[in-house]
């Protein structure tokens, strides 16, 4: 598991690149199961090596991943440089190209959380009962300013990062927690 917590992201054009679905889900295996080849990640996600390791090369040249220092020039293995990855949406926004990018990427970061939950559900009777009462899906609807939520996001991720730093059990299976503030224009029929 990569040790730098997280890297910013304030350039669209470094924004968009990870914005490739291909990229996106390789770099997610790596944070999420830990170094691996371009061989096994292309039989993880259906795709070719070649195609697996030009993306690797893209991501390493953006500082995402590295290579993992052993390894042979047959089998090179990779790892992320990162835990995560953040970008602050009104920051990027105003920059050549920002708008298109972030509507991207929010559109790549729905369909990851849709498939999660999706995954979860189907294996939800498959967890130990530990597990399926440890889960928690929750909406919450609360009446705020821009202002109140946006400190709300920042407060909701100053405690995961908190929980990262001081409470993580790196020995425990990864618990996926997914975290949205938004408003909507009209509540979904």
């Amino acid at each position: 598991m990569p040790d730098e917590p997280s890297i910013d992201v304030h350039d669209p054009r470094v924004l968009r690149a990870l914005a490739h679905p291909l990229r996106n889900a390789l770099l997610g295996l790596l944070r999420s199961e830990g170094p691996s080849t371009a061989s096994k990640l292309g039989q993880r996600l259906g795709e070719s090596s070649g195609s697996t390791s030009y993306h690797l090369r893209q991501l390493a040249a953006l500082g995402f991943v590295e290579e993992v220092p052993g390894g042979s020039a047959r089998e090179r293995w990779w790892q992320a440089r990162h835990r995560s990855t953040r970008w602050q949406t009104d920051e990027v926004i105003e920059r050549p190209g920002g708008r298109e990018v972030v509507e991207e990427f929010t559109h790549l970061s729905l369909s990851m959380q849709r498939r999660m939950l999706a995954a979860h559900a189907e294996q939800r009777e498959d967890l130990d009962p530990e597990w399926r009462d440890a889960t928690s899906l929750n909406d919450w609807g609360l009446h705020l300013s821009p202002a109140a939520a946006r400190e709300l996001a920042e407060e909701l991720n100053g405690v995961l990062r908190r929980w990262r730093a001081e409470r993580e059990e790196r020995a425990q299976p990864l618990v996926s927690v997914l975290v949205d503030v938004f408003r909507l224009g009209e509540y979904p029929s």
